[in-house]
């Protein structure tokens, strides 16, 4: 069975401008929910509310990606972003201890690799919200339209997961001018 974990993708310059701290492209990436579930997500604004929204996180950098990419992985890739996280973990989230930290590290890639049951090269977004006494996630992958030429026009058709939920509008202008004043 081949090992398959989400790695960050940069299709644009977006992220740099939407989070505070964009994840580098080609990093192995976890959900970075953990990052989120000692705060209340209702008092988050900007790029924090940004990142808590469509933010995946990039196991070396604990920057934000909006988009994923399933790839496959080696025993020694998958350990050494699991050493990277657990760093992360004991270093800034009070683990007890590195093995402590080494636990949740693995707990955090379980669930990363568990969203990886689809071919390689799928591209994965992420919709997160707060509910009663917890945190959703809702995953959609992104698939290529159709007969598309490949050598122009858009390379992916985005597909809402749920159409009941209300449509979500991003002020960029806002958050550029977040960060030209230092927010």
């Amino acid at each position: 069975m081949t090992l398959k974990l989400p790695r960050t993708l940069r299709l644009d310059p977006s992220d740099t401008f939407v989070f505070a701290q964009a994840a580098e492209p080609g990093e192995w990436a976890v959900t970075g929910t953990f990052l989120f579930l000692d705060g209340d997500p209702s008092r988050l604004t900007g790029k924090a509310l940004a990142a808590f929204r469509s933010g995946f996180v990039g196991v070396g950098s604990l920057g934000f990606s909006t988009l994923v990419v399933v790839s496959e992985a080696s025993e020694a890739e998958r350990a050494q972003a699991e050493e990277h996280l657990a760093r992360h973990i004991h270093a800034h989230f009070g683990a007890p201890d590195r093995e402590a930290a080494r636990a949740a590290a693995r707990e955090e890639l379980d669930v990363a690799a568990s969203l990886c049951d689809l071919p390689v090269g799928s591209v994965v977004a992420m919709h997160r919200v707060a509910t009663d006494g917890g945190i959703r996630e809702d995953f959609r992958t992104l698939h290529q339209r159709p007969g598309l030429d490949r050598s122009h026009g858009r390379a992916f058709l985005f597909v809402e997961a749920d159409a009941d939920e209300p449509e979500e509008q991003a002020d960029l202008v806002g958050l550029l001018r977040d960060t030209t004043a230092g927010g």
